[in-house]
């Protein structure tokens, strides 16, 4: 599951929300919401009959949104055909660079890019912080790669990941006198939705594939009640094979079915259907990555074993919503169909597998302790950031540009990143990215695609918001999906701008819902 990743060390409710569950079985409790909703035009939204009490956030990773489009007419009568039923489908909707998970999860729970969260990847690097035993000492000063994927686990061969994960892998930060291990949800550096409607009084709920996904507890470390974590690399690596991924998908599946009836996803404790939760689906993504998967031509038409993933996530999302409305919720549940990010490239015909070695070649002499990360995109951090070295880095990669295939392709310096990255002075921001000619992954292995970059096939993701109430509706115009975030909170009551990211960049919500039938000043 380890990323392609190099270090060269040297020279190499709605109005009010006046109820939340705190009850399994449809049943409620009282919750006082900190203040009237705050839409986008600055304005309190009412409804006369639209009651809103939970919010059931899925990622189907790597849904584009032809996907959804193609499955839904060839579906007519599946789960997320259902939801179309009574939802708003939106056509242009775009995931943020880099098209990463890490990136990808925070911009629907946050509301913001990397510029806010400082999170680019779940493998990138810090200038600020130390390697992990290091007592925050250094022959070269601060500045480190920071790793959340498996390799944190305890034991990454096991479904709980040992336990917990292990403090010694992690990097080290120097807090006045002290050294302290950082944990990814003290690497992010914003609030999360979770955190802000725990703190209005909802219960919380997530399942991700990694122990590092604690990532959405947000700073506090608090956020989530109950926060599943099953690892996706235990058992051989339920990756490796299309069977044993949907097994996988199917663990996560029935702790969200025990969360509606109410309990937490051991289905031990009755604690209320939570105010937020949700998972994220990997069937579809392993699907378009695996040798006899991915698509048949440029058109999105999926192979066999990519439609029998998106046929089981499907009957999954149905198994949930048959949950629903067993247990009188599907009323007053707002279900939300998306992806973290989207997958590279569509057309098969344009796939060409690099290896990436030529970069280190080519940087050998500009890197220091820095590094560089590649999927279908590269990022690269210089240890020495003047102008100078930068201007030498990005000179060194001319002669490799069609090695590396980025001759057609796009490199980013300080002055030129994309939209959505920090400040170069930053020391988490990249100071190059490179956009290789589409189609092209890092590998030397046989996966169909990869993710991470900035294509459109990347970031052209999925988007339906769906509420029995709401008419459905195409909507055509460009959105985010950071935008899901205060949508989300706008809907339950909760004053958007509770959320840092959304406060900092201004966020808007998703526009032509029409859930709500009355607005007053």
């Amino acid at each position: 599951m380890r990323r392609r990743s190099h270090i060269i060390t040297g020279i190499a409710g709605i109005t009010a929300l006046s109820l939340l569950t705190a009850c399994g079985g449809g049943q409620s409790s009282v919750l006082q919401a900190p203040g009237a909703a705050a839409a986008s035009n600055s304005r309190s939204t009412q409804s006369a009959n639209s009651t809103i009490r939970h919010v059931l956030l899925l990622s189907i990773d790597g849904m584009h949104a032809v996907d959804l489009q193609r499955f839904v007419s060839s579906h007519p009568q599946s789960a997320l055909a259902s939801l179309t039923s009574s939802g708003v489908t939106y056509t242009n909707a775009h995931a943020p660079y880099p098209s990463d998970s890490f990136p990808g999860l925070l911009a629907l729970v946050t509301g913001g890019h990397p510029r806010s969260t400082g999170v680019y990847y779940d493998d990138s690097f810090d200038r600020a912080l130390y390697p992990p035993g290091s007592n925050c000492t250094s022959t070269t000063g601060p500045g480190t790669e920071v790793v959340y994927d498996e390799s944190i686990d305890r034991n990454d061969t096991v479904l709980d990941g040992g336990g917990s994960i292990d403090a010694t892998k992690l990097p080290l930060a120097k807090n006045g006198g002290a050294c302290t291990a950082v944990y990814p949800h003290s690497f992010l550096r914003v609030n999360t939705i979770f955190e802000v409607i725990k703190a209005a009084g909802g219960r919380t709920a997530w399942t991700d594939k990694h122990l590092s996904y604690e990532l959405v507890n947000g700073p506090s470390g608090t956020g989530v009640d109950d926060l599943y974590t099953p690892e996706i690399a235990a058992n051989g690596d339920y990756t490796k094979h299309f069977d044993t991924i949907r097994t996988y998908d199917d663990l996560k599946v029935l702790a969200t079915l025990k969360q509606i009836d109410g309990y937490d996803h051991t289905g031990t404790h009755v604690v209320g259907t939570p105010a937020i939760f949700g998972m994220n689906f990997q069937a579809v993504s392993v699907g378009q990555k695996l040798l006899g998967g991915g698509y048949l031509d440029a058109s999105a038409t999926p192979t066999a074993n990519l439609e029998a993933e998106l046929e089981h996530t499907d009957a999954s999302i149905g198994k949930m919503l048959a949950e629903l409305t067993a247990k009188g919720l599907r009323d007053s549940t707002l279900v939300i169909v998306t992806a973290k990010h989207g997958q590279s490239p569509i057309d098969p015909q344009l796939r060409a597998a690099v290896d990436d070695g030529p970069y280190g070649t080519a940087l050998a002499g500009n890197l220091g302790n820095g590094r560089y990360q590649t999927d279908d995109v590269a990022l690269i951090w210089l240890q020495d950031q003047r102008a100078a070295n930068v201007n030498s880095a990005l000179a060194n990669l001319r002669p490799v540009a069609a090695t590396l295939h980025f001759d057609q392709g796009t490199v980013y310096g300080p002055s030129s990143l994309p939209a959505g990255f920090g400040s170069p002075s930053d020391g988490r921001t990249p100071d190059i990215a490179v956009e290789p000619n589409h189609g092209t992954i890092y590998t030397s292995g046989t996966k169909r695609a990869e993710h991470g970059g900035f294509a459109d096939d990347d970031t052209h993701v999925a988007l339906l918001i769906s509420f029995p109430s709401q008419q459905p509706h195409v909507a055509s115009q460009a959105v985010e999906t950071t935008q899901v975030a205060p949508t989300i909170l706008r809907l339950l009551g909760i004053e958007r701008t509770r959320l840092q990211a959304v406060s900092a960049e201004g966020t808007p919500d998703l526009p032509e819902l029409n859930i709500f039938n009355s607005v007053a000043h």
